[in-house]
């Protein structure tokens, strides 16, 4: 059902970019934004992952790390059928991450170093499974042509005033509407895949490291770290903000109509309604994953929380 929704969100962004180019130059003016979304769409596709790693200054992570970073991603993608995505550090103290990449061949993995301080190796697992996720679903490829088609309807929103094909249409007062309107529907239906996307990355990385209880509890402490403490680079790039496991950007300044990510309380829950109990245990505890799904490192010296 996810897909089908994603299919139908992604078919009204479609709608409201062809839409607005009627609205400015008829049938011609459609056609013509047409061809520019196909050509900022191909750029995206190509070069969105250098570009994002670039603006966040994400360093790469190389086999045989001391913090085993890479071992456990490559452990969690062997789990999830996926070839081995290349692994990034971001130096930022705010708890977070991201998956980029047009495909699962052509993909990363970034984490910050707040997480890596935060988070216990479960979670820290649970997060590398969710990112995993979104490059087995392709949401990855999803999220960059939304948040290109959104772009777009800004642009060509903005440009229907010094257009005489929309005045004529509308009015004066329809294109001012327009200008503002258009590019707010836009922007809500993108965040509408957004939050239709992570739910299901939430329940397939569960799946993918065994145990959704690892990742509820990252998502309180990666929640509670993103309100208190700010990430520069992604205030600076904002519209980088819908591809983090957690909106990156300071809690305050946002309004939850337009909130890139589903509220972390309704995740957290749906988690753990996913967490089956242990019917052999007398207590009831929640059955674990496997101690050899996660890789060891015996050799080297571990640091932060997993010491």
């Amino acid at each position: 059902m996810g897909y089908v929704k994603t299919a139908m969100l992604m078919a009204a962004m479609t709608a409201i970019f062809m839409g607005v180019g009627y609205l400015i130059g008829g049938a011609g003016g459609a056609l013509i934004a047409l061809v520019v979304a196909a050509a900022m769409n191909a750029f995206s596709w190509w070069n969105s992952d250098r570009m994002v790693l670039r603006m966040h200054n994400a360093q790469p992570v190389m086999h045989g790390d001391r913090m085993g970073l890479h071992a456990l991603t490559m452990d969690l993608a062997r789990n999830a059928g996926l070839p081995a995505p290349a692994v990034y550090l971001i130096d930022t103290p705010q708890p977070n991450a991201f998956a980029t990449g047009r495909n699962p061949a052509n993909a990363a993995v970034a984490v910050t170093t707040g997480l890596m301080r935060n988070l216990t190796r479960e979670e820290l697992a649970g997060v590398i499974a969710h990112e995993l996720a979104h490059i087995r679903n392709h949401d990855t490829a999803i999220m960059t042509v939304t948040a290109t088609f959104a772009g777009a309807i800004s642009m060509l929103a903005n440009f229907a005033l010094f257009f005489g094909g929309s005045r004529e249409r509308l009015g004066l007062v329809g294109t001012l509407l327009m200008m503002v309107l258009t590019p707010m529907a836009a922007a809500l239906v993108q965040m509408a895949i957004n939050r239709t996307r992570e739910y299901a990355a939430d329940k397939a990385g569960s799946l993918i490291c065994g145990q959704p209880l690892w990742l509820a509890s990252a998502l309180e402490k990666i929640a509670m770290g993103a309100a208190r403490i700010y990430n520069h680079a992604a205030e600076r790039n904002p519209g980088t903000a819908h591809m983090f496991i957690i909106n990156p950007l300071h809690a305050h300044r946002h309004d939850s109509l337009f909130a890139t990510h589903p509220a972390t309380e309704n995740r957290v829950a749906a988690l753990r309604s996913l967490a089956i109990p242990d019917r052999s245990a007398s207590d009831g505890s929640m059955t674990s994953i496997a101690a050899s799904r996660i890789p060891t490192t015996p050799n080297r010296r571990r640091t932060g929380p997993w010491a």
